[in-house]
């Protein structure tokens, strides 16, 4: 049987009415929870596996384990879907892939565009879905074959290229940018070292022992610096509501959308094949892309429909580029995929080489029913566009309290904890005067991402080498990508000094 045969048998799976019930199920939560700050997907699919199972009894154990994980990868690619509706609308990520899309989305919901751009991050969603799984059929093997093959020490110069990028989010300074890099690499060394286990920059505080929490700062300097800026610069005492004007795109926001569409659904999936990159480094590293080939960058930051339509294509692509090493090799690319795992070996169902031989039903009728899941959430979000977009039109005396209810509750639910939301109230203040003196947001939450993954890779690379630097540049691979972060600082350095060279001569 060819690739073809496989998959229309895994479709005659998905169309069973209890699998499409589950999957609209799954996709339902997904975007409920990637609406609700703090939560993210990898809580909502662990918090409803004992659901599933519970749900799933009366079939077999075959039956079983696909009609759940048909659910809770449904739960997984519609929180990525979900999580943009607040980063557009309130400045609020929803999940930390999310938080790019605030940048440029919440400035065109201000401007009373909030339904192109909402339309535009379903369209360019269901777009990215739709390429990574239609990828995931025909290349889930030689991909991961690729993938296995990059090293510790590839996985380190990737993410020393991707923090070297964030100068691309820079906006008028390098020098604050990497400023704010060094922060977040520095918040992000807090707490136990996974290796020698010794606590680090905890003071003796065993609430910090599990270091900082991800989307707890990420929401703090977005969505309540965002309040504390209404608030304390009185934007609302003009007394105006924000119209939200035209709902769905023009012709001239598809045709500037295509591309970044495009290119963040190939950038996307290709880094969520990458074990440990996730959809976060792809929305990043797509909306850095889209900012440095453009002629005019300096649109990026003030509402351009690029800055939604890039990072949201590649956060879901890289949803379905992270399925191939989970289900070809039974390595879990990210912590959502790492419970999506769990749930399989709870079924006696071992993800990996022998997965598609062993059990076809369950490996095909998941990627059938993504497929499905996935026109479900374009033929769900599409008509609530209006319903979303109203919310912008809501008077700041009563968007900040849901603003500010919405961060709390999010937060407390993942974490339960007095310590986060003291934590959370504090990153508002800082987000506040740190956009105010333009110190850029995303290079710090990009910094606190990129962090532990470059500790541990680098870790481990010296491991192997016996402490020998060299390994670096010994590896090809790890070389390019080096090269590639020096040029990427260097490059516009030097444009700037020729540009202040060839002032200087004009003016003398």
């Amino acid at each position: 049987m060819g690739v073809l045969d496989f998959l229309a048998n895994g479709f005659a799976t998905a169309f069973q009415w209890h699998n499409l019930l589950f999957a609209f199920v799954g996709v339902l939560i997904g975007t409920a929870v990637g609406v609700l700050p703090g939560i993210g997907p990898m809580s909502g699919v662990a918090l409803l596996i004992p659901v599933t199972a519970s749900m799933t009894g009366g079939l077999g154990p075959e039956a079983a384990a696909t009609s759940s994980i048909i659910l809770l990868a449904g739960v997984y690619y519609g929180a990525m879907y979900g999580g943009s509706t607040t980063s557009i609308l309130l400045n609020t990520p929803g999940e930390s892939s999310s938080v790019v899309t605030t940048l440029d989305g919440y400035q065109m919901a201000r401007q009373g565009r909030a339904g192109p751009a909402l339309a535009i991050s379903a369209i360019g969603s269901f777009a990215a879905g739709l390429f990574s799984l239609v990828a995931l059929v025909f290349l889930a093997q030689p991909l991961s074959d690729a993938a296995i093959r990059f090293g510790p020490a590839d996985y380190f110069s990737l993410m020393l290229l991707g923090l070297a990028a964030v100068s691309g989010l820079a906006g008028k300074s390098m020098t604050k940018a990497l400023i704010m890099t060094v922060l977040g690499l520095l918040l992000a060394t807090i707490g136990m070292d996974n290796v020698s286990g010794v606590a680090r920059f905890t003071y003796d505080q065993p609430v910090l022992y599990s270091g900082l929490e991800f989307l707890t700062v990420a929401v703090g300097l977005f969505a309540l610096g965002e309040v504390f800026k209404t608030i304390l610069e009185r934007d609302y005492a003009k007394g105006e509501v924000t119209k939200v004007g035209r709902i769905l795109p023009t012709r001239q926001d598809l045709k500037d959308s295509a591309g970044p569409i495009a290119r963040g659904s190939v950038l996307g999936f290709f880094i969520g094949i990458l074990p440990g990159a996730g959809a976060t480094l792809a929305s990043f590293f797509s909306y850095i892309m889209e900012k440095k080939i453009s002629k005019t960058p300096a649109k990026f930051g003030t509402g351009a429909i690029e800055g939604v339509a890039a990072p949201e294509s590649a956060n879901n692509a890289a949803s379905g580029g992270a399925m191939i090493p989970l289900l070809t090799l039974g390595i879990p690319g990210s912590g959502t995929t790492a419970i999506l795992m769990g749930a399989l070996i709870m079924y006696n169902i071992q993800p990996g080489p022998l997965l598609f031989e062993e059990h076809p039903q369950v490996a095909w009728g998941l990627i059938a029913s993504m497929f499905i899941g996935n026109l479900m959430l374009l033929v769900l979000n599409m008509p609530l566009v209006k319903v979303f977009a109203k919310i912008i039109e809501t008077p700041a005396k009563y968007l900040l309290p849901i603003i500010v209810a919405i961060s709390v509750f999010g937060v407390y639910a993942v974490q339960a904890s007095t310590f986060d939301l003291l934590l959370l109230m504090g990153c508002g203040v800082a987000g506040y005067f740190l956009s105010r003196n333009d110190f850029p947001l995303a290079p710090l939450v990009l910094g606190l991402v990129l962090g532990p993954m470059i500790e541990n890779n680098m870790r481990r690379a010296l491991t192997t080498s016996n402490g020998d630097f060299s390994i670096f540049f010994e590896r090809p691979l790890s070389a390019v990508f080096l090269i590639a972060a020096v040029l990427w600082l260097v490059i516009p350095l030097l444009l700037k000094l020729r540009g202040r060279k060839v002032i200087i001569n004009e003016e003398g």
